[in-house]
């Protein structure tokens, strides 16, 4: 199983958008066993995919030893994609990472799932926190969603530092791959910043994107002949690219 973070400094950067489409190209496209783990409060990822029903407090408990993971995992709409889901629980998340001291604690319990998948995808909160530590040590690869603005570039390459100076098994940090998100290339801004950092994959900030809010479901599933759903997949097709070479 290879683990893949959507992880941002900053809020309201397209992560979400990101991890659902991931994961949805994942099952769907490459038939990878999926599952989509939850981890922000906010629980927008556990909306767009999850099945009706009200959240039941239960995602803190995991990290607390009261709940096996496989026991909250839920089975989506769509083959091979599972979730692990989020709800207001979580709000405490950072306090009990600190309580337990145990710093490999989110990576033991992807190992227990390690078995059931091929992909793991984990929808981040925002900013650097005893949970962000977490994902930087149980992650093959971070995914960074940046849109094109000299704050959210600065926000990434605040990440980069961080690994940089943290470092991890042997001296090694998890490799970040940045996305330019929510990108409209019509603004001067935007156009700056792709022309300057070239080599990063594009998605574009489209309506049919927006509209994953409404249907609550991937765009691929919806709306698979569009740019914005082959921008998806083009991006998931370069991560796949980068897991191979990592093993």
């Amino acid at each position: 199983m290879a683990t893949v973070a959507v992880y941002s400094l900053k809020g309201g950067v397209g992560k979400t958008t990101l991890a659902v489409n991931l994961a949805w190209c994942s099952a769907s496209l490459s038939a990878r066993r999926t599952l989509l783990w939850d981890l922000d409060p906010q629980a927008a990822s556990t909306f767009l995919i999850g099945p009706e029903g009200k959240a039941k407090d239960r995602a803190q408990a995991v990290f607390s030893h009261d709940i096996e993971p496989r026991k909250l995992v839920q089975h989506t709409a769509v083959d091979r994609l599972d979730l692990i889901p989020a709800d207001t629980s979580l709000r405490g998340l950072d306090q009990l990472f600190h309580d337990l001291d145990k710093k490999k604690r989110l990576a033991k319990l992807l190992g227990a799932l390690d078995k059931a998948y091929d992909r793991m995808l984990l929808d981040c909160p925002p900013g650097l926190t005893e949970t962000s530590e977490q994902v930087m040590r149980a992650a093959d690869l971070i995914v960074v969603p940046v849109i094109p603005s000299p704050l959210s570039v600065r926000a990434f390459e605040e990440i980069a530092a961080h690994l940089d100076r943290k470092g991890g098994p042997k001296g090694k940090s998890v490799p970040l791959m940045p996305v330019h998100s929510m990108v409209d290339r019509r603004r001067k801004l935007h156009a700056a910043a792709i022309e300057a950092n070239p080599d990063w994959p594009v998605i574009p900030m489209a309506s049919i994107v927006e509209a994953m809010a409404v249907r609550r479901m991937a765009v691929g599933g919806y709306a698979s002949r569009t740019a914005s759903a082959q921008a998806f997949a083009g991006l998931w097709q370069a991560i796949e690219r980068r897991l191979s070479a990592r093993r």
